[in-house]
């Protein structure tokens, strides 16, 4: 057959069809890790379908792949690796929670402390204005017993009457003059029983012919506290207090000019 330019020309279009025919591909898949390409140059080879590993190269007649993804996975594999990170994603959110947990349990406590501290703080603080309140109503100086007067200091039946005398009925309350401290509280001679009180300005006052004492030694009072009763104890004549004034070495002074320099005089008769 001869070769003319017609024929060259006519025959171009025949042979590039075959070319195109010979590379075509007739399909590329991806099956659980692997490349599968099917094919006429492949079933050339084999005419089984090509399998690639990820990762490998191919080249064809016409058209080449140059690798194969590589994130494909082994299902097995990829299933293991997915829940050693969800165990950890786990392990972390508990640890997390635990430590919010603890930390909330803290904050808790120090909030609980706060609160009591605040509370006591309060309590104290209402106690002290009570006492406050309370002392400022409290007399400086208080009579020592209600009463009629019946006997002043001085020479009385040709002794020495050292104190003076307040009559009232048994059970009389009886009443710390100052703030002080009890130094004794019981029997004693011809008084029966007494209270001896050391006053805030240091004298020591005495409560004789009592009939029952509400104190004991070393107790703080304060002015007009109930200390006792009034009785008829001892060298008595009758239900009455006896009451004296001793300076710190035992120097016994008139009680009465002592009561009236303090704001409670004496004017006789009924008192208190």
């Amino acid at each position: 057959m001869s070769f003319t330019p017609e024929n060259i020309t006519n025959a171009r279009p025949t042979r590039r069809r075959q070319a195109a025919r010979v590379g075509k591909w007739a399909s590329v898949a991806l099956v659980a890790g692997t490349v599968t390409l099917t094919g006429t140059t492949a079933a050339h080879a084999t005419n089984q379908p090509a399998r690639v590993e990820t990762g490998a190269a191919w080249t064809g007649t016409t058209e080449s792949l140059s690798t194969a993804p590589q994130v494909l996975k082994v299902a097995g594999v990829e299933s293991a690796d997915y829940a050693e990170k969800l165990r950890r994603a786990t392990e972390r959110e508990a640890q997390r929670l635990a430590e919010a947990a603890a930390l909330q349990a803290e904050a808790d406590r120090i909030a609980r402390e706060a609160a009591e501290q605040a509370a006591a703080q309060a309590a104290r603080e209402a106690a002290e204005q009570a006492a406050r309140e309370e002392a400022a109503r409290r007399p400086a100086v208080a009579f020592p017993a209600a009463g009629t007067f019946t006997s002043g200091f001085g020479p009385r039946w040709g002794t020495s009457h050292n104190g003076i005398d307040i009559a009232n009925s048994i059970g009389t309350p009886i009443l710390s003059v100052t703030n002080g401290t009890v130094l004794e509280s019981g029997p004693a001679s011809g008084f029966g029983l007494w209270v001896r009180i050391a006053q805030d300005d240091g004298t020591i006052a005495v409560f004789g012919h009592i009939d029952r004492s509400l104190v004991s030694a070393g107790q703080q009072v304060h002015a007009g506290q109930q200390i006792a009763t009034m009785g008829n104890r001892g060298q008595s004549t009758g239900p009455h207090l006896h009451f004296e004034v001793w300076h710190a070495n035992g120097t016994k002074i008139d009680p009465a000019p002592w009561l009236a320099a303090r704001g409670v005089p004496i004017n006789g008769g009924r008192l208190g």
